[in-house]
């Protein structure tokens, strides 16, 4: 990243005149970022990525000539650098902008498909937190290029009593499908919040649900929770883990925002200290901000198991930092071992807990 003093140099890549300026007078606005340059396709933004050399690129993802998935894949291959996805608010605009992320792309701004220049005003600071964040961020260049198949963690083959709880935010798509595909298809059942507009989150659960060897789904209310699957928040609502008669549920609601997010991982974590207490495993991965830390601790005063992730492994050390700071974790792990931790905080069965633990926080 630039020094304390510096502002964060950005270049920005899109095929639209009115986008172009449009983002330059919205990044511009915040005074610890400088826009050094436009360029209005990937051919151009070549040339002027090698003579500006910007902290961050902003990158539309449907260009001519080459489309900004195929130039980001150049990008991570010969000269990785953070980049912010500029997306449509649109089922194809997600697809495309979940397979950004697992390129390398640090975060994404969906913009809407009307009235785009009142829409995009009201997310400038949305817009630049994202682009200063991304320039602290830790870029490591194409990494999913033929990855080396994970070995299959055996079955647990029995029940183990505990529910995770997990929330990640800039990321954590990538962050949490590494734990997930660690994790074995009889896994406890895990709730996810991940900070993501609603016609987003449909798509990640798709594309978990296609690779991981757990079912992974977007969470409906009242669904029934179940070892082997996973639920992720949708991206509209908030999502807690709630007591049926004999069984967790999933409910969700539109409440107001927590922690400046719906959905909110402090939400989640809540009522996981309500509802789980000692049946608990309550993981926060990488993301910006401070959501889930309050949450986290009152988890683990409950009788949780928490766990965070490290600095080292984690794009932006932020969530996890907070966390930690606060108190709130109590075992720090990498990426590549985050899915050990949850498995030996599964170690003690909480099977016959749950009458003590719903009253427990």
């Amino acid at each position: 990243m630039p020094a304390t003093h510096s502002k964060v140099r950005v270049l920005i890549v899109d095929d639209s005149s009115l986008m172009r300026q449009l983002l330059t007078t919205l990044l511009s606005a915040d005074p610890e970022i400088e826009v050094v340059g436009t360029a209005p396709d990937p051919h151009v933004a070549r040339e002027r990525i090698k003579a500006l050399n910007p902290d961050v690129i902003t990158l539309d993802v449907e260009m001519p000539l080459m489309d900004g998935v195929t130039f980001l894949r150049k990008i991570m291959a010969l000269r990785p650098m953070p980049v912010v996805m500029i997306s449509t608010l649109t089922q194809v605009g997600a697809e495309v902008t979940l397979e950004a992320l697992e390129i390398g792309a640090v975060d994404f701004v969906a913009k809407p498909t009307h009235d785009v220049v009142n829409a995009m005003t009201t997310l400038a600071g949305e817009l630049q937190e994202k682009v200063k964040s991304a320039a602290r961020s830790r870029v490591r260049g194409h990494q999913r290029v033929a990855p080396a198949p994970a070995p299959k963690r055996p079955p647990l083959g029995r029940a183990t009593g505990k529910v995770v709880l997990i929330g990640a935010s800039t990321g954590g798509v990538e962050a949490l499908k590494d734990v997930l595909m660690g994790l074995p298809s009889d896994c406890p059942p895990i709730l996810v919040t991940q900070h993501m507009p609603a016609r987003f989150t449909t798509a990640f659960a798709n594309r978990l649900n296609k690779d991981c060897p757990m079912r992974v789904s977007e969470a409906q209310h009242g669904d029934v929770v179940e070892p082997g699957h996973v639920y992720i928040a949708p991206g509209s609502h908030h999502l807690e883990i709630a007591r049926s008669g004999n069984h967790y549920i999933c409910s969700l609601h539109e409440g107001p925002t927590v922690s400046g997010h719906r959905p909110s991982v402090d939400v989640l974590f809540r009522s996981g200290a309500r509802v789980l207490g000692r049946a608990g495993i309550g993981v926060i991965l990488t993301g910006m901000g401070k959501d889930g830390a309050e949450g986290m601790l009152e988890f683990r005063r409950a009788g949780a198991t928490t766990l965070g992730q490290d600095e080292d492994s984690a794009l932006i050390y932020g969530m996890p930092r907070v966390a930690f700071e606060y108190g709130a974790v109590m075992r720090q792990c990498s990426l590549t071992h985050m899915a050990d931790g949850i498995i030996e905080a599964c170690g003690t069965s909480a099977s016959h807990e749950h009458g003590a633990v719903a009253r427990a926080g």
